[in-house]
């Protein structure tokens, strides 16, 4: 555990030394509450009126009170020392006065400042060693409980239950709350369970999903409700594995040891488990080709006894784009979701993204995936798994055709016509160049070949209605419909020519 059987240095543990017959002025009771329980980090002796410039924090000073004979301002003198972080004053008696001068007790008093005194037969130097001595005591034991407790770590990863055991012995040492979420930013585990309060531990998981999406190694501390947690990503930049989050205030450096060497063995217990991912995902790849052939029955039994059944049918076809393949945290946040829903979901590795299969009747989960890692995650209409690769061919459809994150239905792109499937920049920049020869020429002529032939198009190749819409007559639509053929040198009398020009056109708008 964190506390140890040496007494931290702090003027109580002095004051405990019967050798050095050391007497606080004050009672306890009258001094700020911990006042003489505070760290002490080293004792300094100086007879200066204003020794602050040469003081550091956290110190106790002792002084025979030779200054006092230049001023007599006790309370500014107090206040200086306490504005620089001094513990405690100590006064030496009978050296050069016989006792403490009564207005630096009231001003020590007055401002919560322990005084103390030291009686003239005991030397500064023996208080000096006495405090180095403690300070020595508790970083020896500090070291010596670091690597007591960096040992009862390694000996808990050694379990069955290795990554789960050391945080566990992690908690234990710490005295703290101690999360590990995984790569999709979960809470995998937790000790002591619960030991966080709800609203703190959702702070921490969205500073955890923050932390994740930069995709970088990376620490953090957040203070919800005044607790600290420190943050600490798992795993090589690009490659996250998870966060450490550590409920814990200001570790000394012996402490932060301990969590070092946790943090690697997490990494390392990570590192095993992705290897196993990967094994598992292979797997996984070979089944959604197996689905891909419209016969379910090898899937069925091969990934039953790992995965659970299949989603029953109808199901719906999802895909996500090519470069979420390769995203660790969608990949362990969809294993966690199957696992939870066994037999209600599955999902692959694909030719071109990750495949998910849900029940037709469970189709928020693919808005879920969208809303969460910002993708595209297109989908198909409800089909059976007899015609598995044609729904694929419909999510793959889908997904191409939405340009924003969010869940692409089918049903939607099908409704937008076969246009909308074709309208691809390659598709635009083919109809573009057909209709090239016309705006050239209308450009060079002024004419308005182009205006005449969609509108045209539009009256189902009708000089009459064509003209009544232009207004224009007959004879000149009839006209211009014959110079269009002889720029574009394609006879426009055919079904074929004119659905292709009229595509050209819709393509081109």
């Amino acid at each position: 555990m964190v506390d140890t059987a040496v007494a931290p240095p702090s003027l109580r543990a002095l004051l405990a030394r019967r050798d050095l017959h050391l007497r606080l002025v004050a009672a306890e009771e009258e001094l700020p509450a911990g006042s003489i329980d505070r760290p002490v980090r080293w004792v300094h002796s100086s007879d200066l009126v204003d020794p602050t410039p040469f003081l550091s924090e956290g110190l106790v000073l002792l002084t025979t009170g030779t200054q006092f004979a230049e001023t007599d301002d006790y309370t500014a003198y107090v206040d200086r020392l306490l504005a620089r972080g001094v513990r405690a004053l100590g006064f030496g008696t009978e050296v050069v006065r016989d006792g403490i001068p009564v207005g630096l007790a009231a001003a020590c008093l007055a401002a919560g400042m322990p005084l103390f005194e030291v009686p003239y037969r005991t030397p500064f130097i023996a208080v000096a060693r006495a405090g180095a001595e403690a300070i020595a005591a508790e970083s020896y034991a500090r070291r010596s409980w670091s690597l007591a407790a960096q040992r009862a770590v390694s000996l808990a990863a050694l379990r069955p239950d290795g990554l789960s055991a050391t945080l566990a012995e992690l908690s234990r040492q710490l005295d703290c709350w101690v999360g590990l979420f995984d790569a999709a930013g979960s809470l995998s585990t937790e000790h002591p369970a619960s030991g966080l309060g709800a609203p703190a531990l959702d702070a921490v998981a969205a500073e955890v999903t923050t932390m994740l999406r930069r995709g970088t190694r990376a620490a953090s501390t957040v203070r919800p409700n005044d607790t600290s947690v420190g943050l600490q990503t798992l795993g090589r930049g690009g490659h996250l594995r998870g966060v450490l989050a550590i409920a814990a205030d200001d570790l000394d450096h012996e402490a932060r040891s301990v969590v070092t060497a946790v943090v690697a063995m997490a990494a390392l217990a990570l590192e095993q488990q992705d290897g196993l991912g990967r094994a598992i995902g292979t797997f996984r790849a070979g089944l959604v080709q197996s689905l891909a052939t419209d016969d379910p029955a090898l899937a069925r039994r091969a990934g039953r006894d790992l995965f659970g059944p299949l989603p029953a049918a109808p199901v719906v076809v999802a895909v996500t784009p090519a470069a979420s393949a390769r995203s660790t945290a969608l990949t362990e946040w969809l294993e966690l979701r199957a696992q939870e829903r066994r037999g209600e979901m599955f999902f692959g590795r694909g030719d071109d993204g990750l495949v998910i299969v849900v029940p037709a009747a469970a189709r928020d989960a693919l808005a879920e995936v969208a809303d969460r890692f910002e993708i595209v995650v297109g989908c198909s209409a409800p089909t059976g798994y007899d015609a598995f690769s044609a729904a694929l061919t419909q999510a793959r459809t889908a997904r191409d055709r939405l340009a924003t994150p969010g869940v692409a239905d089918f049903a939607d792109t099908a409704r937008a016509g076969l246009l909308a499937a074709l309208g691809s920049e390659a598709a635009r920049s083919v109809a573009a160049g057909a209709l090239v020869p016309l705006r050239t020429y209308d450009e060079a002529q002024g004419s308005a070949l182009l205006g005449t032939l969609d509108a045209w198009l539009a009256h189902d190749c009708s000089h009459e209605a064509t003209a009544q819409a232009l207004g224009i007559h007959r004879h000149t639509v009839r006209a211009r419909v014959a110079q269009a053929e002889r720029v574009l040198d394609r006879d426009l009398s055919s079904f074929a020519a004119r659905a292709e020009l009229w595509a050209a056109l819709r393509l081109a708008e």
